[in-house]
């Protein structure tokens, strides 16, 4: 399955026509400590680019932003109680929301995972 990276340090893979979207490692690592994430309800409808979620960290919150439009059709409630599990699994398990894709041709704008390294490493 192929990932796809933001500028804003979100991931998003994409099966079927639904679009996984977490925050990067990277981005967990800048955040540190997790201890809150606030999820979109079911049936919100996200823009590209636009506000989606919110992490809550030790240090600060930042918002989580969608990658690509369409409708949230899935969100990670496991985050909720356990939002710590960002720090563990950003790229694996702590995926934030589900998204049904309004236009896919979004994802050709999103980086692959080299550029993404060569993005953050400047």
């Amino acid at each position: 399955m192929t990932v796809k990276y933001s500028k804003d340090h979100e991931w998003v893979t994409v099966e079927n026509g639904i679009a996984t979207i977490g925050i990067t490692n990277h981005a967990q690592e800048q955040l540190g400590d997790v201890v809150f994430v606030e999820l979109p309800a079911i049936g919100r409808k996200v823009e590209k680019d636009g506000d989606a979620a919110v992490v809550e960290s030790v240090k600060a919150a930042s918002e989580v932003y969608a990658p690509v439009s369409g409708e949230v059709v899935e969100v990670n409630k496991e985050l909720e109680g356990d939002p710590a599990m960002v720090n563990r699994d950003a790229e694996g398990d702590a995926w934030f929301m589900k998204v049904k894709l309004a236009n896919p041709s979004e994802l050709d704008g999103l980086m692959d995972k080299a550029a993404y390294d060569a993005f953050v490493n400047g």
